[in-house]
């Protein structure tokens, strides 16, 4: 540690101003370490502050494996015992005191409030955390995981406390009625409010027909996303971020229970290929293009995401995996609820003080093919960034998860790729129109010197030399 603060002292008297005011400055003042903010103001450099030790860390980031709500391998698992492992991986994988965690939130979305709520406080027990450590739910639909997460960070950030859990969990084989059961009549007179109650497959099919998404882009995308998933799984990348899970399968002849331990992802299908997929029929409109195969897995799952201050995980000599550093939610039209990680991403990219076109790496939950496609058309990705791993069409979406699936598969695969991966966004639509996303920093990267990226014009070193 003495070693870089003296490094950086070095460096910031090489780049000490050499203006009339320069001599003002005290011995004391002049050689040290400057607070002030970097201020190169193009996408080429990540502006910082001197609060180095106040970044907001992930420290650990763990999952369950997915699997098929209603016939895989969590049918018979209750959902307090889907989100214990996790919560306990965190505290057996980092060592850390479980009664100094400020607060566990966790997103989830189909289960009725009071009763999911209760259940994390008893899966919080069960991994280990004492009495005093608090716990609650937040509901931002598919986007609940990462906003979980990201409330943890803006209470460390704001001070309420140095150490928190964002999770996410659910359960769609035990609570999967997700629709509002008696709509109010003025709904009628709010075409916005309105179309709030689209089925999402609805909403699917008016992003294909209005942005021109066709059925076989829709199916190449469903194609790549196993395709992916089924060599990640192969390759053992997905070893770093599941934890085994220690559960029971029910025989549905007999009723007889048999342990098992799950720990890979069920709804792979290595197999998928264009022409099974140009098979199946439309889900939810006569002459649309949405279909099973191209949309996402109805499933279980949970993750979860431990954070802290930088300075304390340095304190406690903990391996940083990445740094929180921006969030936003933007809303869209409800009709294509789908498009909103088209809208969220810039925004939050230029919150973190980048450009789109600084980021390394993607996660965007592929909730449907259509909307995945537009907003990667939209943004102009290069596909070879986005969703490396397979998506939510082969790995399954548990809504309230997989924010928090979402990171540990994202900071994970950041920290294989190294000093080729610095920047990395999760982003998901969200249903009755809106979208989510997260910005993080690859965690051994503050020390790398790769501000710099290529630039066709250099005029000035920076854009406030004069």
């Amino acid at each position: 540690m003495e070693k870089a603060i003296f490094r950086q002292k070095v460096l910031l008297e090489h780049l000490q101003p050499t203006s009339c005011f320069s001599h003002q400055l005290t011995h004391e003042e002049s050689s040290s370490i400057s607070p002030s903010i970097c201020l190169a103001g193009d996408s080429a450099a990540y502006q910082r502050t001197a609060a180095f030790g106040d970044d907001v860390v992930i420290v650990g980031a763990y999952r369950t494996a997915i699997c098929k709500s209603k016939r895989g391998g969590f049918k018979n698992t209750l959902a307090d015992d889907l989100l214990a492992p996790v919560l306990k991986a965190l505290i057996d994988k980092t060592n850390i005191n479980p009664s100094e965690v400020g607060d566990i939130v966790v997103g989830t979305v189909v289960a009725p409030g009071s009763q999911r709520a209760t259940e994390c406080r008893m899966a919080a027990f069960y991994a280990g955390f004492p009495e005093t450590v608090p716990i609650r739910t937040v509901n931002r639909q598919c986007s609940s995981g990462l906003q979980a997460v990201a409330d943890v960070a803006a209470c460390i950030k704001a001070g309420f406390y140095d150490i928190g859990i964002g999770a996410g969990l659910e359960s769609m084989t035990t609570n999967s009625n997700v629709s509002i059961q008696q709509a109010n009549p003025r709904v009628d007179s709010f075409p916005q409010a309105r179309d709030c109650l689209l089925p999402m497959g609805i909403t699917s099919e008016n992003v294909a027909e209005r942005y021109g998404v066709t059925r076989q882009e829709q199916d190449q995308a469903a194609v790549m996303s196993h395709k992916r998933a089924a060599a990640a799984t192969a390759s053992g990348k997905f070893k770093d971020e599941i934890i085994p899970v220690f559960t029971k399968i029910k025989d549905p002849q007999n009723g007889e229970e048999k342990p098992v331990t799950v720990s890979v992802d069920d709804g792979i299908r290595p197999s998928t290929n264009l022409t099974d997929l140009a098979k199946l029929k439309p889900a939810f409109k006569k002459d649309g293009t949405t279909t099973a195969g191209n949309a996402s897995q109805i499933s279980d799952g949970a993750g979860a995401v431990l954070l802290m201050k930088r300075s304390l995980a340095m304190e406690k000599g903990l391996p940083i995996l990445g740094i929180f550093r921006s969030f936003s939610v933007a809303g869209v039209d409800p009709a294509v609820m789908g498009i909103g990680p088209a809208v969220a991403i810039p925004a939050a990219a230029k919150s973190a003080g980048l450009g789109v076109d600084d980021i390394d790496l993607f996660e965007i939950n592929e909730a449907f093919a259509s909307q995945y496609v537009y907003c990667c058309k939209k943004l102009e990705l290069d596909m070879e960034k986005v969703n490396v791993n397979g998506g939510a069409m082969a790995l399954g979406h548990p809504l309230g998860a997989t924010g928090a699936r979402c990171v540990a598969t994202l900071l994970h695969e950041m920290k294989r790729r190294g000093r080729d991966c610095r920047f990395g966004v999760i982003s998901m639509c969200i249903g009755s129109g809106m979208g989510a996303a997260g910005v993080f920093e690859r965690g051994d990267s503050t020390d790398d010197l790769c501000n710099a990226r290529p630039v066709s014009k250099v005029n000035l070193l920076s854009k406030d030399v004069k």
